[in-house]
């Protein structure tokens, strides 16, 4: 009797087991990893991402976002938010800009200018596009520092026009501590006029880029009316630099802190405030690429 009770149990644990198995395998996004040209500033460069498409009962096209990294390269800040957006029927596209251009990263080894890597991201626009899976009218971006320039340049007319291969454009943006203090002061870094997709900036109080906690208010404040309608700003008090990446603390010095000064710069994650900005990444891609 004894034997049969512990065998009744043990089947039981199998059978839970294995429909516990079978729904997170439903839950989990199909991964690949792809290839696509750009453009560098020698010729062609094939750029290396992850192409993350989620389960889609119905079959119709998916919406997706872009992934742009910041300067330490492809991390952990942009996998906190790509199973939040496969959760929700949004594919990803991580892409990789410093290994096809042979550099590690990093203050001291990453492209001169943020500009020579914006073809990156309209080639990795123009790969989903083409996607049959993919619903090419709703693509967004998001990026990180680095990325985050990519990413709020990306939404200017200057820009689109430049780069943009094929029909279709960035349906929305959001850039992560991209460095406010720089647009409309330095050449290339136009910001008045926009494309007319939707823009949430989100940046740390505690930011050493930016040489005031304001620097990003007062980047929105100045912005001509139809521009300002659709930048949406959240900033984090007690945030610093790439709180998002939830990785050991780091100090490191860039030419471009403290308004251009240069500075330390400390890179603090904040495990709480990261909860908070992925929350917001969610709501803000399934307002504009879901609804």
């Amino acid at each position: 009797m004894k034997f049969i009770y512990l065998l009744s149990i043990a089947t039981l644990l199998l059978i839970s087991q294995g429909a516990l198995a079978t729904h997170n395998k439903q839950e989990l996004p199909h991964i690949y990893y792809v290839n696509f040209q750009s453009q560098g500033t020698n010729g062609p460069v094939t750029i290396s991402a992850q192409y993350r498409l989620p389960k889609n009962k119905q079959g119709s096209p998916v919406p997706a976002v872009v992934i742009a990294h910041n300067s330490a390269g492809v991390d952990s800040t942009g996998g906190w938010y790509v199973n939040g957006l496969n959760r929700l029927g949004i594919a990803t596209l991580e892409f990789d800009m410093w290994s096809p251009r042979g550099l590690i990263g990093g203050a001291s080894d990453r492209p001169q200018t943020v500009q020579e890597t914006m073809p990156d991201a309209y080639a990795a626009l123009n790969f989903l596009a083409s996607k049959p899976e993919i619903d090419a009218s709703n693509i967004g971006i998001i990026g990180f520092s680095w990325g985050g320039v990519v990413a709020l340049l990306s939404a200017t007319p200057q820009y689109d026009s430049l780069m943009r291969i094929g029909e279709h454009k960035f349906a929305a943006h959001i850039a992560h501590y991209p460095v406010c203090w720089a647009y409309n002061l330095l050449p290339g870094f136009e910001f008045s006029q926009l494309i007319g997709s939707p823009v949430l900036i989100q940046v740390g109080a505690k930011d050493d880029y930016e040489p005031s906690p304001n620097s990003c208010k007062n980047l929105v404040n100045g912005l001509p009316d139809k521009a300002k309608s659709l930048v949406q700003l959240n900033t984090y008090n007690g945030a610093h630099h790439a709180w998002d990446r939830l990785e050991k603390r780091l100090r490191v010095f860039d030419i471009f802190g403290n308004g251009g000064q240069g500075s330390e710069i400390d890179l603090i994650p904040n495990r709480g405030i990261a909860i908070k900005s992925r929350k917001a990444v969610n709501q803000f891609f399934k307002k504009h690429l879901l609804e």
